[in-house]
């Protein structure tokens, strides 16, 4: 049974002598007390692992064993746009003998038609790119550098499309300009001591105040002054109008 060696790989052997330098006592005892390195061998059934292994060279073949998988989605894929393109009317009959399932190999090829070897990105996963295969190419560009540079999972890029969607689903709403209103400190922190005695946000008092405050001076109709308060939103609007109806100090109206 052929064996595949996922671990430490021994260096080359034979070759001209090299000088060796000295070890110390000290080294030499530290050299003899080092845990060999027994490589992973993986076969058809199972992995066969040393008795005692460092904690670092496990991960090491966890890594190695993921890349595998990884790429084997590719190979696969690449196999299954081969023989559909040169074998149309047997390539079936091949998928059959290697015992695969053709519906799986069917999304695998999909993927790899998709993106050609020189547009994978070794650094991303095959699920990454099979996130963004049904885009356009110049979206999967645009998605698989971000992904590379962010360092994104695949659920992250998942979550950053499904964001990105639903962004442009949602009508664009004009941005209202802000103004800036300067404020003695004093009467400010009057004002603040004002909302806090009321128990509600300053922001919010402030505003339903000031609306308060407009709609008496202009005689705006009560049917006005609705939809002026619900401009601030579906929850905006209940709140102005509590806060309103909570009759603050007149002074800091005035002010």
């Amino acid at each position: 049974m052929m064996a595949h060696q996922a671990g430490q790989i021994a260096g080359p052997q034979g070759g001209a002598a090299a000088a060796v330098p000295q070890m110390t006592p000290r080294q030499a005892r530290a050299t003899a007390s080092a845990p060999r390195r027994v490589p992973v061998l993986t076969t058809k059934v199972g992995l066969q692992m040393p008795a005692k292994m460092a904690y670092d060279e496990w991960e090491r073949a966890g890594r190695q064993l993921a890349d595998v998988l990884d790429s084997s989605s590719w190979w696969l894929g690449d196999w299954m746009v081969y023989g559909k393109d040169h074998y149309t009317d047997r390539y079936q009959r091949g998928i059959r003998a290697a015992n695969l399932s053709y519906q799986t190999l069917r999304n695998y090829a999909w993927v790899s038609r998709r993106f050609t070897l020189d547009r994978r990105r070794p650094a991303l996963s095959f699920q990454h790119h099979a996130e963004l295969a049904s885009m356009p190419v110049a979206d999967q560009e645009l998605w698989l550098d971000r992904a590379e540079q962010r360092q994104w999972t695949t659920k992250q890029l998942r979550g950053a499309l499904r964001a990105a969607r639903q962004g442009e689903q949602q009508p664009a709403v004009p941005a209202r300009p802000a103004r800036r209103l300067e404020v003695p400190g004093s009467r400010l922190e009057w004002w603040h001591q004002a909302a806090q005695q009321l128990g509600v946000d300053f922001e919010q008092w402030v505003m339903a105040t000031l609306d308060s405050a407009a709609a008496t001076a202009l005689e705006v109709s009560g049917a006005a002054a609705e939809q002026r308060f619900e401009a601030a939103g579906p929850t905006g609007a209940q709140e102005t109008q509590e806060l309103a109806g909570s009759r603050p100090r007149p002074v800091a109206i005035s002010a």
